[in-house]
């Protein structure tokens, strides 16, 4: 390990949390040239910029993050969703979906990732796939006791949503 990049790495994410985030993009971006193979540097340096509302200049750094070694799988889960979002933002809804379903390959029914695919399908025009996803992540993740009494016909409806009588 490299102790000079863990600290200032450390120290970056700091600032983000602290609420400088653009203290923390600067010297990410700095970590980013002297390490342009650090996924980890890379994630985090798309997170700054993400905070800043500079969204398309955090899209190289999450490709960068998600095509690199090393990541967490929180930190994994965190690119995919950032990225999607990013590309749901940016009116890339083609991008934004690839990207959210390859996340969910790896974290199967995350109901995070599942919400942000049911936004970008919405984008898309493809209303019934937005409405089954919502659902199926309200079913899920929901501690509402009257949804909980619900869950399977939820569930299930989700998946049969023009079916009557």
């Amino acid at each position: 390990m490299d102790d000079e990049r863990d600290t200032a790495l450390a120290q970056a994410v700091r600032l983000r949390e602290d609420g400088q985030a653009a203290r923390a993009r600067e010297r990410l971006l700095d970590l980013a040239e002297r390490y342009p193979e650090d996924a980890e540097i890379a994630y985090q340096t798309a997170w700054a910029h993400d905070v800043l509302g500079l969204e398309a200049e955090a899209v190289p750094f999450y490709e960068r993050a998600l095509t690199g070694s090393g990541l967490s799988a929180d930190d994994r889960h965190g690119a995919f969703l950032g990225l999607g979002s990013t590309y749901r933002v940016l009116g890339r809804y083609d991008r934004a979906r690839a990207t959210l379903r390859r996340g969910l390959e790896e974290f199967s029914g995350d109901a995070a990732l599942t919400a942000f695919l049911a936004m970008t399908s919405y984008n898309l025009g493809e209303s019934r796939d937005a409405v089954a996803g919502l659902l199926k992540a309200l079913a899920a993740t929901s501690g509402d006791p009257r949804v909980q009494g619900y869950r399977r016909a939820i569930e299930y409806y989700a998946d049969h949503l023009d079916e009557t009588a």
